[in-house]
């Protein structure tokens, strides 16, 4: 059970246009405040997008998407589950990553994840694009490799980019599968739609056993059966959950840098992830917000609703 010092402010005491906005509006912790023994899962904010490769902006993601967090309340309104009686939950701030130089990021990031692990603390992520998970996972697989399940218009599964460039936000799960961070036999990526250069990253998932559920497969088959299926992959070990926004259609979600039109619906966005419950889930991440192309807030909205429920269902498994 959480205790008072872990409750989000109400916004019956504060109204949530005021105060210093934090994810959810819970109390913020850093990795050396002696209250992060106490912590069970942390927020936490990955601003970064030095993995982009053409429409930049999810390096601002984290602060809309604090701010607009600020209207979350504390019961699910469709499963009544109340996060933040559940578990000890909290801000733990922003990543610092290093904007002119990749592989001095993904080494913050690495050592940021690996402190939180070794503090007992799961760790649900505001992105960033979408590189921002192979550090993560370096952080957090450290045992060995974890399952995932991945909601995406795209794969992520490339190669390079622009005559070898390894780290971008389009291969994130190569390099993960290649370091043995995933179990690609336990991994399955749900939404993959719109053109394509080639299929080498179709070829590479067939080759090492990634399961790959286009959006054509997704409809004609329906949430509650696609997502079974996503469960019996991922089995009970620990698992990885990955929510690109992009999965989302961007008559949905337009703040996004490389949209895929024919996507699901708000509703559907949320459906997917309370299909989860009883996932083994070890931490978690929604990416790719880019607020230059939504700033009304629509996009980030969305994505910190898809954010609790993702905590709703970490905390049934606490």
């Amino acid at each position: 059970m959480s205790t008072s010092r872990f409750q989000p402010v109400s916004g019956f005491d504060l109204p949530r246009f005021a105060g210093v906005p934090t994810f959810m509006r819970l109390p913020h912790i850093t990795l050396d405040d002696p209250d992060i023994a106490d912590v069970q899962i942390g927020l936490v904010g990955a601003p970064w997008d030095g993995g982009t490769t053409n429409r930049p902006g999810p390096r601002h993601g984290p602060r809309q998407l604090r701010d607009l967090s600020t209207m979350i309340r504390a019961q699910n309104g469709a499963t009544g589950v109340r996060p933040f009686d559940a578990a000890n939950c909290a801000d733990l701030g922003d990543v610092a990553p290093n904007p002119a130089d990749v592989m001095d990021s993904l080494d913050r990031f690495t050592t940021f994840y690996s402190r939180v692990r070794q503090a007992g603390v799961r760790t649900l992520t505001a992105g960033g694009d979408h590189l921002c998970s192979l550090p993560i996972l370096r952080g957090l697989a450290s045992d060995g490799p974890v399952g995932m399940i991945h909601f995406d218009s795209h794969t992520d599964l490339f190669h390079s980019y622009f005559n070898g460039s390894m780290y971008t936000h389009g291969t994130p799960f190569r390099r993960a599968v290649e370091e043995e961070l995933l179990d690609p036999q336990r991994v399955v990526q749900i939404g993959i739609r719109g053109t394509a250069y080639d299929m080498e990253d179709r070829d590479f998932a067939k080759s090492v056993g990634v399961r790959v559920i286009a959006i054509e497969e997704f409809f004609e088959r329906g949430i509650p059966d696609v997502m079974a299926e996503a469960r019996e992959i991922a089995g009970s070990g620990p698992t990885y959950i990955s929510y690109d926004i992009d999965f989302v259609d961007p008559a949905f979600a337009p703040g996004t840098g490389t949209p895929e039109v024919g996507g699901p619906n708000s509703f559907q966005a949320l459906q997917v992830v309370r299909e989860l419950e009883g996932v083994n889930i070890i931490g978690a991440d929604l990416v790719e917000v880019s607020p230059p192309f939504d700033q009304a807030g629509g996009t980030a909205w969305l994505a910190v609703s898809i954010m609790f429920e993702l905590l709703c269902v970490m905390v049934g498994r606490h």
